[in-house]
């Protein structure tokens, strides 16, 4: 039973992702760490990164390669501070501080601060989302930031491609900190279908958010994004 509602929270999320580019973590994480806290980080980035390669291949003449290339170099980084923090720090005051900043960064955009992704922005974006992606498998929302006023396929492609990529890396820090094992990986499998059949049904919705709907999404579910990371620390 407890697999079938993680099922149906996953392809919730991966609705979500499918839409707007990133979401899959933000809308499982809480409710996967309730229903049980072994689904997070570990089986939560396996799907999240099997969803990457499946919008990648949807999309992926619009995606930014540049801008991945130079967010996965501030990713690795971030990757093993995550993976340091999941092994010695306390997660609640980790998560408060990765969703405070977040929020910041959403304020910022809201009172016309222009976030782009120059080079600059996307290594410290990368480094955020290694080290929160890796603890908590939410890294979507300091990326997806700096694309919010993009066209909604760039931002889908552009995430899954560093989605796809950041998600192995990830993995194999967490694996070389011996935080991986067998159990995760097939809770993660078990997963996928679940996933798969929400990513089928966000094909309609993300015709109707292109349509100038994908800055005030991103902007909106990365705020959503923050407050889960805080009730999601709560149950740690």
């Amino acid at each position: 039973m407890v697999v079938l509602w993680a099922g149906l929270v996953v392809a919730a999320g991966a609705v979500v992702q499918g839409t707007v580019g990133f979401g899959i973590a933000l809308v499982a994480a809480p409710l996967l760490a309730l229903l049980d806290p072994a689904y997070v980080p570990v089986p939560l980035i396996v799907v999240a990164g099997a969803h990457a390669v499946l919008a990648l291949v949807r999309e992926w003449r619009d995606a930014d390669w540049r801008g991945v290339a130079w967010a996965l170099t501030g990713r690795l980084p971030g990757a093993v501070l995550g993976a340091t923090v999941v092994a010695l720090l306390p997660y609640r005051e980790f998560a408060t501080f990765v969703a405070a900043a977040v929020l910041v960064c959403v304020a910022a955009s809201l009172v016309r601060l222009q976030l782009r992704p120059t080079p600059a922005a996307l290594l410290v974006a990368g480094a955020v989302s290694g080290v929160s992606g890796t603890a908590a498998g939410i890294g979507g929302p300091p990326v997806a930031l700096l694309y919010q006023h993009e066209h909604g396929a760039t931002v889908r492609a552009t995430l899954g491609a560093y989605f796809g990529l950041g998600t192995l890396l990830s993995l194999a820090v967490l694996a070389l900190g011996g935080q991986v094992d067998g159990a995760h990986l097939l809770q993660g499998a078990v997963l996928i279908p679940f996933m798969a059949v929400g990513f089928l049904l966000s094909n309609p919705l993300r015709r109707i958010l292109d349509r100038g709907w994908t800055r005030p999404a991103v902007l909106g579910l990365a705020a959503v994004a923050a407050v889960a990371l805080l009730v999601q620390a709560q149950f740690a």
